[in-house]
């Protein structure tokens, strides 16, 4: 019953707030707030859930205008999600309200159980053994909640919905999501679902994996781990998962002070981080070392076609920076190709070339270059077999048409779907427009030569493991 009961969970069309309030500054009146306003925090993603939304409190009759029933029982009708926003000591009697009700899903965003130890680990047991009897799936404890972009739906204390996009978060900590709301919302960086799932008293990391699996709006899987309870059952599932889609990871305690402090935060027992690399690595998933890196390559990921051959060009209208591309390549072992005659002999037919042009890669097409130039240095590259992807590199010079060079590059990307292209605009308030246009086609930019390597290298690494899988 596990993946519809996430239905019920990730789609609900009827919520019940369990701790519903209006008194400032609280979790209660924060996530109530979230469910019909989309944030305390208003920005142009805001938007109220676009199911019912009922508020259960006993000591009140009406919360922010709206009507209060005393338990999940009293509500007329079907819910199908409660969210449990309480002191521990209360939640028991409220799981078994949800069991009564046949609520099919519960969000425990309460803390106090599993990570303060034994007391609150038996606590922790009771809440779910109680829960599996009487059918019910529980999220958390000690979480920060859900956010599903697509039903409008911020089922957590979150201060604020994200942008829409398609790529998927799932994290052992709430309040990293926290920040990186607040950053995804300057960047206009876009999420299909979000889930802090906190102590994992029933559903764990690989229950969402396998529901995310047959999203239609996720393309890729971002994934923050403390500890894996059941490592040989997350491996086997993600390694299925990330056949499909592609799933990124950044594991929490990876030092030995770092081990100790998740055992404070989760109750979480970290293990040794080398062997979690290993079997990382041998379940084709992409391993960041950073919040930073782990975001690139999901964009990236979710984007962008595997790279198929590790020999990739690099169009710029700077020496420089072309050449500092190159050596981040080599580094991380990401081929710059040579470029064959044929090739510069279709460079020079165009007639779009300066003639001071490199004549070799990185392909360095000159400060002056317009959006043709652009164009024709795309088209011939990436026509040639020997080539699998390209980084295109943009400096703001008094020439330079940020917009238009975007445009070139659209098309460039929509005619070559089965090579990758990432773009590097090295600039900012006068790049901007040019930069959003291209991340909003589905075109990843990166304003650092070293980040545009790495993903290219993930892109690489990704289509050799699809290829000894026979995908």
């Amino acid at each position: 019953m596990t993946k519809r009961n996430l239905n019920y969970i990730l789609n609900p069309k009827t919520i019940a707030l369990v701790g519903a309030t209006d008194k400032p500054n609280s979790v209660g009146e924060g996530i109530l707030t979230n469910l019909t306003e989309g944030g305390m925090y208003k920005t142009e993603f805001s938007c109220s859930f676009k199911g019912k939304v009922f508020a259960v409190n006993p000591n009140r009759k009406n919360v922010l205008g709206m009507r209060c029933y005393k338990t999940v029982k009293d509500i007329p009708g079907r819910i199908d999600l409660a969210i449990i926003a309480i002191p521990a000591k209360f939640v028991l009697g409220a799981v078994e309200d949800c069991v009564q009700k046949k609520v099919k899903g519960a969000i425990i965003i309460s803390a106090g159980f599993g990570e303060l130890g034994e007391d609150g680990k038996k606590l922790q047991k009771k809440i779910a053994s109680t829960a599996k009897k009487g059918g019910l799936r529980i999220v958390g404890p000690n979480c920060l909640g859900i956010i599903r972009t697509q039903n409008s739906m911020n089922a957590s204390f979150a201060p604020s919905m994200p942008p829409q996009g398609n790529i998927a978060f799932i994290s052992q900590s709430g309040a990293i999501i926290d920040s990186i709301i607040d950053w995804a919302i300057e960047a206009r960086y876009g999420f299909s679902t979000i889930v802090s799932y906190g102590n994992k008293a029933d559903l764990d990391i690989y229950d969402f994996l396998e529901w995310l699996e047959k999203d239609k709006h996720t393309k890729a899987i971002a994934l923050y781990v403390e500890g894996i309870d059941n490592g040989r059952k997350f491996m086997k599932i993600a390694k299925k998962v990330n056949l499909k889609k592609p799933i990124i990871i950044i594991k929490g305690g990876r030092t030995s002070k770092g081990a100790k402090a998740i055992n404070s935060h989760t109750g979480s027992l970290a293990g040794s981080y080398e062997v979690y690399k290993a079997a990382f690595k041998q379940s084709g998933l992409t391993v960041a070392e950073t919040v930073e890196e782990m975001l690139d390559y999901a964009k990236a990921l979710a984007t962008q076609p595997p790279c198929d051959l590790n020999n990739i060009g690099i169009i710029t209208n700077a020496g420089g920076c072309g050449v500092l591309c190159a050596d981040a390549c080599e580094v991380l072992g990401v081929n710059v190709a040579e470029l064959e005659e044929d090739t510069l002999k279709k460079l020079d037919a165009s007639g779009k070339m300066h003639p001071a042009y490199s004549r070799h890669n990185p392909l360095d097409i000159i400060g002056d270059a317009h959006p043709e130039r652009y164009e024709a240095a795309l088209k011939i590259l990436l026509e040639e077999k020997y080539i699998g992807g390209a980084i295109v590199i943009q400096t703001l010079q008094t020439t330079t048409d940020s917009k238009g060079d975007a445009e070139v590059i659209i098309k460039a990307a929509k005619k070559y779907k089965d090579k990758p292209i990432i773009c590097t605009y090295m600039g900012g308030k006068f790049s901007r427009e040019g930069i959003e246009l291209l991340e909003s086609n589905g075109i990843p930019d990166f304003n650092d030569l070293a980040k545009s390597a790495k993903v290219m290298k993930a892109l690489v690494e990704r289509a050799d493991w699809l290829k000894r899988k026979g995908r």
